[in-house]
């Protein structure tokens, strides 16, 4: 059996299937991330690739689906830097609304409350680079979401 994804590679016989439950184990008491964090995460509006990350930034690849939003937002510890690679979105920072096109990009202070929307068709492709102090997932302060989060 093979299995490949952005995150690891298996390669084991069929018969040792089951034995993937301690390596997660054992990922677990070592307190490793991975047994918990994918490199690629899937949400109701798209999904995300982290691609690089240190001790202060982090760059993920976003795809957000025709006619999809994400919630309506603000980061206490991170600021952010989105450069779009396709399609058009509509950005909200602190109540301005403006459209931005491939090879265009914005900045999000830290604290700006934000929103980010596809208005088109297509799929929206962008770059997100986040940099600050804590770059968490819980550092969301959600104001709006279209999918109950808020």
């Amino acid at each position: 059996m093979i299995v490949d994804t952005k995150d690891a590679l298996l390669v084991a016989h069929k018969d040792d299937v089951e034995d993937v439950k301690q390596l997660v184990e054992i990922l677990k008491k070592q307190q490793r991330s991975e047994y918990i964090h994918h490199r690629e995460v899937y949400r109701p509006w798209g999904k995300y690739d982290s691609m690089d990350q240190g001790e202060r930034f982090q760059v993920k690849r976003i795809t957000v689906k025709p006619k999809a939003k994400l919630s309506v937002q603000m980061h206490h510890h991170r600021a952010e830097h989105w450069v779009v690679v396709s399609g058009t979105a509509k950005v909200t920072i602190d109540n301005v609304e403006k459209l931005i096109s491939e090879n265009e990009s914005v900045y999000i202070p830290v604290g700006a409350v934000h929103a980010l929307e596809n208005p088109g068709k297509i799929p929206i492709e962008l770059i997100e680079i986040q940099s600050g102090s804590y770059l968490g997932e819980d550092d969301i302060v959600r104001f709006e979401d279209l999918y109950g989060r808020a």
